[in-house]
C-alpha cells in the first residue's frame, strides 16, 4: 500500500529503534530520566522557550497548555476549522471548563482585526478572554503556513490585552522548512507552543510543549492530573531526540513530493486542488469526476492507495518520509486510470 492518510503512519528509523535500544532510563516523574530531560533541553534550546515538557500526543500537550494557561469560565479565541476545535473531542470544555469563541480565516488565519473585536470587554455577562490559539501549519487548511506577519500583528494585540498566546504547532517544522523561518522565530511570538514528534519528525511517541520555566512547573502537575506521567519514558524519548537532530531538514522532500502529486492530479480532468500547496498536504475534490470522498476512497485502495476523507468530496493526501518519487508517479498513474 501506499500510505497518504497522514505523517503520523510513519514508522521509527533504523536509528531511532537503535537509540531506543540504548536509551539511558530514570523515573521521569521524579524528573530522573536523562533521555528524556535530553530531549526537553533539545527542545527548548530549538524552540528559544526557557523549558520544555515531554508529552504522550500534541492533543495532550493543547490541552495542557489550556488547562494551565486558563481558569474555568474562561472563553479561547481560535480558528473555526483549527485542530483545538474540531479534533479533539470538546476537550477545552469538558476538562478545563472554558468555551471557545471561533473565527472565520482565511486559509487558518485570523483577521487581527477580527481577533481584536473577539477580546471580551469589562462585563459581568461575558466570560473573561484567557487564551489566544493559532495553528502553523494549518491543517484544515491544507498544510497552510500561518504568515509570520499575521502573527506579530496577534501578538501585539494579545500583549496590549494581556493575553497569552499558545501555538498549536503540530506540524511547525514543515513551517520552517517550506519558508526558511527558524522554529524559534515563530514560537518567539507565543507564549507556549506544541509539537509533534510522532508527525512529519517520524518518531514514534509524544509531543514538546514548551514555554517559561513557571508555565512547564505548573505543566507537569497537569500531565500527572491527566495521567501522563510516566517512568521510564527514556525508552519514547530516545527516537524523538534523533527525530529532532535528523528529521527536520528533510522535511523539504515531502514538500516537493507533495508539489508533485499537486500539480499532477492537477492537470487531471475532473479532479481539483482546493489548496495552495505549500508543504505535505494536498485536499482534492473529486466532485466533478462523478466521485463522493468516500467513493474515490474505495477506488483507490482498490488500487493500492489510501488516504482520508477531508468533505464530502474532499480527499486529503499526506507525504511522508516513506513516500518515494516512484510512489507519487505509481498514484498519479492510477489516479488517472480511476478519472478517464
Amino acid at each position: 500500500m501506499i500510505d497518504l492518510r497522514s505523517d503520523t503512519v510513519t514508522k521509527p528509523t533504523e536509528a531511532m529503534r537503535q537509540a531506543a535500544y540504548e536509551a539511558e532510563v530514570g523515573d521521569d516523574v521524579y524528573e530522573e530520566d536523562p533521555t528524556v530531560n535530553k530531549l526537553e533541553e533539545r527542545a527548548a534550546e530549538m524552540l528559544g522557550k526557557d523549558a520544555a515538557l515531554f508529552v504522550t500526543s500534541g492533543t495532550q500537550g493543547n490541552q495542557i497548555a489550556i488547562l494551565t494557561h486558563c481558569k474555568p469560565g474562561d472563553e479561547v479565541i481560535l480558528e473555526q476549522d483549527a485542530h483545538l476545535f474540531v479534533y479533539e473531542g470538546a476537550a477545552m470544555s469538558a476538562l478545563a471548563g472554558v468555551q471557545p469563541r471561533t473565527i472565520k480565516g482565511e486559509r487558518g488565519a485570523m483577521s487581527p482585526a477580527d481577533v481584536a473585536s473577539a477580546i471580551r470587554g469589562e462585563d459581568i455577562h461575558f466570560p473573561e478572554t484567557g487564551l489566544i490559539c493559532l495553528e502553523n501549519t494549518h491543517n484544515k487548511a491544507g498544510g497552510a503556513v500561518l504568515p509570520l506577519e499575521n502573527m506579530k500583528t496577534i501578538a501585539q494585540i494579545a500583549r496590549e490585552h494581556h493575553i497569552p498566546i499558545h501555538l498549536d504547532g503540530a506540524r511547525l517544522f514543515n513551517a520552517a522548512a517550506a519558508t526558511g523561518i527558524s522554529v524559534d522565530r515563530y514560537a518567539a511570538l507565543t507564549d507556549t507552543v506544541q509539537f509533534c514528534l510522532s508527525k512529519g519528525l517520524g518518531a514514534p511517541v509524544g509531543s514538546i510543549i514548551a514555554g517559561s520555566a513557571d508555565f512547564i512547573k505548573q505543566a507537569r502537575k497537569w500531565r500527572k492530573r491527566l495521567g501522563g506521567g510516566l517512568r521510564q519514558s527514556g525508552i519514547v524519548a530516545a527516537p524523538g531526540l534523533v527525530a529532532l537532530n535528523e528529521m527536520t531538514e528533510r522535511l523539504v522532500e515531502d514538500h516537493q513530493h507533495a508539489e508533485k502529486l499537486a500539480a499532477g492530479l492537477a492537470e487531471l480532468d475532473g479532479l481539483t486542488v482546493e489548496n495552495e500547496v505549500e508543504t505535505n498536504i494536498i485536499l482534492v475534490n473529486t466532485k466533478r469526476a462523478g466521485y463522493t470522498a468516500e467513493q474515490f476512497l474505495d477506488a483507490l485502495r482498490a488500487e493500492g492507495i489510501l488516504a482520508v476523507p477531508f468533505g464530502a468530496h474532499t480527499v486529503r493526501f499526506v507525504t511522508n518520509y516513506h513516500i518515494t518519487e516512484e510512489d507519487i508517479e505509481s498514484v498519479l498513474t492510477k489516479v488517472n486510470q480511476l478519472v478517464n
